[in-house]
């Protein structure tokens, strides 16, 4: 309209002004058009904070049956324990409060502390055995093909055997008449006598836990590996890192927090052990191989409710004691590594 003013009605411009003015009014009639259409098809949508609020109630509420199993099988439990510790048990129907008497006679008790020492040396001997092995044969498995499969279900095989038939196959093995080790070791001239020598009864309970459990290990740490791109390993190599620095700067940081999974794993299972260490010595020689955890099964056998419920829920609060220094360490560990990728 200002350049139609400008040159007047009847300039020679003045049509050429009114077709772009006309052009210009149709373009803008179909835009509003088009946005009109596109609100109309647009979805009601809530803005990403309300979003993300409203998939975490979700997934709480798909969390749920889970968390009510938990709580049955768990929660209940201990609750119960933690009562019964408090009473003097002859039956389940008659009981007498004494308080915190088991607890005192427990921790002031010589036994307990000798037990949680040894619990503490095999959990220490075991997880500076089976870490490192466990990475090591880890390293040595081929990354792809058939080969690896059939060697990790090769390791993965002692896994599937019962708890209570490990012990029962190893003394077998190394039974003196028909066991085939204990006919090899007679024959190198060892005597290997687990029976009565408590050094021996704690090599075997060492071969067999690491027999059982160093699968668990290797997988753990070669499901880790097997994340770590080619592109490092070509950086690497292109660097001219020698093997010792591709494991100390490419594969051990990656590994870092499976490595604790499996070190809080092996650690629990090894300081609660019971069924290898009843069944091969029954604690012996000499109280040698007495955990914390025979100590608790032969109250319970005594049919002492009340010092057994005490021993469980010091030993829990051990265990979760421990698990907890492991978490710390896990997440300090966690902020110095994002600390230093952020500088």
């Amino acid at each position: 309209m200002i350049a139609v003013r400008h040159w007047g009605r009847n300039s020679v411009l003045a049509p050429i002004c009114w077709v772009d003015i006309f052009r210009c009014r149709r373009v803008g009639r179909c835009f509003r058009h088009n946005q009109q259409k596109r609100r109309q098809r647009r979805p009601f949508t809530l803005s990403s904070p309300y979003r993300s609020e409203i998939q975490t109630s979700s997934a709480w509420w798909l969390l749920l049956p889970a968390l009510s199993v938990l709580a049955f099988v768990g929660v209940l439990p201990l609750l119960t324990i933690f009562n019964y510790s408090f009473f003097d048990i002859f039956t389940l129907e008659s009981r007498y409060w004494i308080g915190t008497e088991w607890y005192r006679e427990i921790l002031s008790s010589s036994r307990f502390f000798e037990s949680l020492l040894r619990s503490l040396v095999f959990s220490a001997i075991i997880l500076s055995i089976q870490i490192p092995l466990g990475v090591f044969i880890a390293l040595l498995l081929p990354r792809d093909g058939k080969l690896s499969m059939a060697l990790l279900m090769m390791l993965a095989l002692p896994l599937m055997v019962p708890w209570n038939t490990v012990p029962s196959m190893w003394v077998s093995f190394l039974g003196d008449p028909a066991g085939f080790g204990g006919r090899l070791l007679a024959m190198l001239g060892i005597d290997f006598d687990y029976k009565f020598n408590a050094l021996h009864t704690w090599i075997l309970l060492v071969a067999m836990d690491t027999w059982h459990w160093i699968g668990l290990v290797v997988i753990l740490c070669y499901s880790s590996l097997s994340t770590i791109p080619p592109a490092h390993y070509q950086a690497a190599a292109i660097d001219g890192a020698s093997r010792l620095q591709v494991f100390r700067f490419v594969e051990l940081p990656k590994m870092s927090a499976v490595l604790m999974m499996a070190l809080l794993l092996r650690f629990m299972d090894s300081f609660m052990i019971y069924t290898e260490a009843f069944r091969v010595n029954a604690g012996g020689p000499k109280d040698a191989t007495t955990f914390l955890s025979l100590d608790l099964g032969e109250e319970i056998a005594a049919f002492n409710y009340g010092p057994a419920a005490a021993r469980s829920i010091i030993y829990f609060m051990i265990v979760l004691a421990i698990a907890w220094s492991f978490r710390t360490i896990m997440n300090i560990r966690r902020d110095q590594s994002l600390g230093v990728g952020q500088r």
